[in-house]
């Protein structure tokens, strides 16, 4: 299980009937790290739900040839459901651009993996982000892993019960919370060829 938790500023785009892609690039000092991870969130349409997942299980070494998966997750709750996350790393923007041109010639991809995944979703989501200095992304010594780590749902909500009675916690949220455009919590259970339980 991971439970994840992201603090971001979205624009809301007029919904379609085509398959929406969203992105957002990052800025400032981090860029010029080099790696980074690219965040996509797939909105699969309900009724298409196992299908898509199905294929994805069935093709997705067709996509890791090209680049690393870090970690393929189902949303089980947390804002809509039938919504897959699933990250990806890349050294710096010159190897993600000749990721997405070996995409683009991959013919085998296209057809088994990208062109009936998409007839399957509403939206895609994509961000670029980066690690904070001092946290490392690294296989967990357990089966399970989150990227803001609870041993269980019932230990997270424990442990922010907890939290939300330590005046520390009080005042820096009542600090930060002027500079939060919006602020997302999933609950995500992992695929089973996922790097990341």
């Amino acid at each position: 299980m991971l439970a994840l938790r992201r603090s971001l500023t979205k624009a809301l785009a007029a919904r379609t009937q085509a398959p929406q892609v969203c992105s957002s690039f990052a800025t400032g000092p981090r860029q010029y790290d080099g790696t980074f991870y690219e965040f996509h969130t797939y909105y699969v349409k309900p009724s298409k739900m196992n299908e898509f997942l199905e294929n994805v299980k069935k093709n997705i070494h067709l996509r890791t040839a090209h680049s690393e998966l870090v970690g393929f997750w189902t949303v089980e709750f947390g804002g809509r459901m039938n919504k897959v996350f699933h990250i990806w790393k890349y050294d710096n923007f010159a190897h993600r651009t000749e990721v997405q041109k070996a995409l683009a010639k991959d013919k085998e991809w296209q057809e088994q993996f990208l062109i009936p995944n998409l007839a399957l979703t509403d939206k895609q989501e994509s961000e670029i982000t980066y690690l904070v200095p001092w946290c490392k992304l690294e296989k967990p010594p357990k089966e399970v892993h989150v990227l803001w780590w609870n041993e269980s749902a019932d230990s997270r909500a424990a442990g922010r019960h907890q939290s939300h009675e330590d005046p520390r916690v009080v005042a820096a949220v009542r600090e930060s919370v002027n500079f939060l455009g919006s602020q997302q919590n999933m609950l995500l259970i992992p695929m089973s060829f996922s790097p990341l339980k």
